[in-house]
């Protein structure tokens, strides 16, 4: 499929989805959101693919929705719109492939609800992340939603409710993002972590991330019964065999994904 406001590329398994609005900071608008969604789903079918990367062209990551969106639409234009804003936030959770956020520059209002919304996140020191939307008469209800799941409601209240941008040092305290490194040193730290995950049994990490999503809805003691009935089916598949196998052979598995 051929894209305009992303770029797609594959590389040794590992498939980067570059936002490609950096004369625009790579805001959000109905076309961006489509291309974002449907480049998320075609890598998410792609055999070659095994883990996601998204990346950003320009200084900053995404500053969230185009201000000039939001003016002449009713009430259910609306509705349709912000669905449609939203959409990466279901896109990302129902993927059976893991995804990472590069971040860098600014990751602000749907921008840092894209952050909050990918598996993994590594950003440069001097990244800056936040729930902004308050600050111009909005409000960041969409990126709340994966947010809540990664910290306390309070620090939900305060960054949400006060628009007020983080660091990325306190993004990693609050566990938005799992490592923080120079800037000039982002590209190679997010493909080591996706060239990480690409190198382990595809069939696991999918099982993987199906059940900690899953059981993310369910009380606890059939959370646990889930995830029990999801390792049953991995065990006993080719790959699972292999991976054992190689590993008491102390050699590389060679994976099949069967």
């Amino acid at each position: 499929m051929s894209y305009t406001n992303v770029i797609v590329e594959k590389k040794d398994h590992i498939g980067l989805i570059t936002l490609n609005r950096p004369q625009e900071m790579n805001t959000f608008n109905v076309p961006f959101a489509r291309e974002l969604s449907d480049s998320l789903w075609e890598m998410d079918k792609d055999p070659e693919v095994r883990v996601v990367v998204i990346q950003a062209a320009g200084k900053h990551f995404s500053t969230g929705i185009s201000l000039a969106e939001f003016k002449d639409k009713t009430n259910k234009e609306y509705r349709e719109f912000i669905r449609l804003m939203d959409e990466h936030n279901h896109t990302i959770a129902k993927m059976k492939k893991p995804v990472i956020a590069s971040v860098k520059g600014y990751a602000l209002a749907n921008g840092a609800g894209l952050v909050f919304a990918c598996d993994l996140a590594v950003a440069a020191e001097d990244a800056k992340i936040g729930t902004t939307a308050i600050n111009v008469g909005l409000i960041c209800t969409g990126p709340a939603v994966p947010l809540a799941r990664s910290v306390g409601r309070k620090k939900l209240l305060e960054m949400v409710l006060t628009g007020d941008m983080i660091s990325a040092s306190e993004a990693q305290r609050f566990g938005l993002v799992n490592k923080v490194v120079p800037p000039d040193e982002l590209e190679q730290a997010t493909m080591e972590l996706a060239g990480k995950l690409a190198a382990k049994s595809p069939l696991a990490l999918q099982i993987g991330k199906t059940g900690l999503y899953g059981m993310q809805d369910v009380p606890y003691h059939q959370s646990i019964d889930y995830l029990s009935e999801l390792f049953a089916a991995l065990c006993s598949t080719e790959d699972a065999e292999e991976g054992v196998r190689a590993f008491l052979e102390k050699r590389k598995p060679g994976w099949k994904e069967k």
